[in-house]
């Protein structure tokens, strides 16, 4: 009987940013290391996030024991609430991941619909029959970030999640390296390493740091009021931004939803020391001058929605951008933003407002390994096998040929696709096959409901428009009989009351189509539609090289 073979696999976070997942199989045993999900490209209109496609889990539902999640960014953790919709297995997480989980299940009605089950840094735990699992822990921009090391009956894998090595850490404990190098004396079969920042060398500053940047602003801002725009997640900084607020005596007002949701679980779970009377309500802020008062809010990615955005086009309720104000943005865009970051930047400035980003300071500092911790990672584990995860095609090679400067064979490095197997023993790895895999698009309530035919149509009407053309006919003795109209209406096309000249040549085809088709005893209503729909085709885009989306309305009357 042949031996049974680990598979691993992703079904998001390869060649691209975002919506990790990683699937790893062995017999009847499935466990899933992250759950997350990504932000919609420029062309996906409408859409708000896009998930991993499940179809493959759903097709072996009963062999899944588990999702374990290495920390509480959205990118890991985001796609949970639509995962558990079909799926019962227990989730698995540190406290704050697990916190942040909560908040979302509460958001989607899903409360108590999974058991979600916290554990510890340097704690073992079973997860099926086959697989023992491991939280090792290391520093991030979000508290509570761990690797994974799965003990599996072919040898151990890690997965590393998302790392730096920051030496002096705002909260808790260094990187736990010397559980890393115990693991690599052991043996570790395979590596799966994040790569986001394999492309930067030398090491990513400390998270301190901009502490103290925030500090010099301050110091330099005594008449202005502050406004921070960082990641709802990043309660670091958060926590660096309150502790400059208390020394310059400002009160802070926490502003957008999700911002104020993660500073809740955040206190309530000890990961934020917040001291009595700092934080304000918005119902509050007329009671205090300019000086007294610092805003932490959501909008750092300049999505349309957000706090900060709804400020700078002045659609924001209670809150107002005004000249002074001293505004900075404590992020750096993902990949896709940094348009819309531009954009916000440039409306801010417009109000007068004093803007300060990451090109001008060092207002925000990376979460993720540069080069030099990579090496360090890799020289400490010493993996039979590698395989790079979370980056673009150019940065998974690019971590290929780090892992070859570090003394790997080629061939033992694997660049994956996502949906692409490699299936392991103890002594071999090979991409073997392909599962179903993709990108499923969420659109408000709906998931999966917005396919490629919906973008291209979308994507058409922003384009060109759409033109309505509504007809009344009748049916006499085989033949149809114009009662009404035909009448025209445009959206997005031509202002009608400008281009009446050639709204009523339109009618005119319109007409002419209908004749034509009453001359030849058609009476089929599609037949009838198409011929409209081709015959106004062809003669708008003769006349405006336009091609709108056209709509024919026939109604017998």
């Amino acid at each position: 009987m042949p031996a049974k073979k680990l598979k691993v696999f992703s079904l998001g976070g390869l060649d691209e940013i975002g919506k990790n997942m990683t699937v790893l199989e062995y017999a009847n045993d499935i466990i899933i290391i992250d759950c997350g999900v990504a932000f919609p490209q420029d062309d996906m209109l409408g859409v708000d996030l896009v998930i991993p496609d499940f179809s493959y889990l759903q097709k072996n539902k009963n062999k899944i024991k588990g999702v374990i999640l290495t920390h509480g960014h959205e990118d890991h953790i985001g796609s949970t609430p639509y995962f558990l919709r079909d799926f019962q297995v227990p989730i698995y997480g540190t406290k704050l991941t697990l916190g942040l989980v909560g908040n979302k299940l509460k958001e989607h009605n899903l409360s108590g619909v999974a058991k979600l089950i916290c554990k510890n840094a340097g704690e073992d735990f079973a997860v099926g029959k086959h697989f023992v699992i491991e939280f090792i822990r290391v520093t991030h921009s979000i508290a509570d970030s761990v690797a994974i090391a799965v003990k599996t009956p072919v040898g151990t894998v890690i997965h590393s999640g998302d790392f730096k090595v920051d030496y002096t850490p705002i909260q808790g404990d260094t990187i736990d390296l010397r559980r890393f190098a115990q693991l690599g004396i052991d043996g570790v079969l395979l590596f799966l390493c994040e790569s986001t920042n394999v492309e930067s060398r030398g090491y990513t500053m400390s998270e301190r740091t901009v502490g103290v940047i925030f500090e010099d602003i301050f110091e330099q801002s005594p008449n202005h009021r502050i406004m921070v725009a960082t990641f709802s997640s990043n309660i670091h900084r958060i926590q660096q931004i309150i502790n400059s607020a208390i020394k310059h005596k400002r009160k802070v007002l926490i502003m957008g939803r999700s911002m104020v949701n993660a500073v809740n679980t955040a206190t309530e779970l000890g990961y934020l020391d917040i001291p009595p009377n700092i934080l304000i309500d918005v119902s509050e802020i007329k009671k205090y001058t300019d000086p007294e008062l610092v805003i932490i809010t959501t909008g750092s990615q300049g999505e349309p929605m957000a706090a900060l955005s709804r400020m700078a086009s002045r659609e924001h309720r209670q809150i107002e951008i005004k000249p002074g104000d001293k505004i900075i943005v404590s992020a750096s865009p993902i990949p896709g933003n940094e348009k819309t970051i531009s954009h916000l930047i440039n409306e801010l400035m417009r109000v007068g407002a004093d803007v300060i980003y990451e090109g001008l300071m060092d207002v925000h500092v990376s979460g993720h390994a540069k080069q030099e911790e990579l090496k360090l990672m890799h020289a400490l584990i010493k993996p039979k096998f590698f395989m790079p995860v979370h980056g673009e095609y150019r940065h998974l090679t690019q971590h290929k040929e780090l892992a070859v400067t570090m003394g790997m064979d080629k061939k033992d490095v694997f660049i994956m696709s996502n949906g692409e197997v490699l299936e392991l023993t103890a002594e071999k790895a090979k991409i073997s096959t392909t599962v179903p895999s993709g990108q499923v698009l969420v659109d408000g309530l709906g998931v999966g409901d917005v396919g490629s035919i919906v973008l291209r149509d979308r994507k058409h009407l922003a384009q060109d428009g759409l033109m309505v053309v509504v007809a009344g006919i009748c049916m006499d003795d085989g033949r149809c009989v114009l009662l009404s109209g035909p009448d025209i209406i445009s959206r997005g096309f031509v202002y009608v009351r400008e281009s009446e000249a050639l709204m009523d040549e339109a009618k005119k085809v319109v007409t002419d189509s209908l004749y034509s088709c009453n001359s030849k005893n058609i009476i089929e209503w599609n037949y009838i539609r198409n011929t409209i729909k081709e015959d106004l085709k062809n003669f708008l885009w003769q006349k405006t090289k336009r091609n709108p989306m056209i709509l024919p309305i026939i109604m017998e009357l």
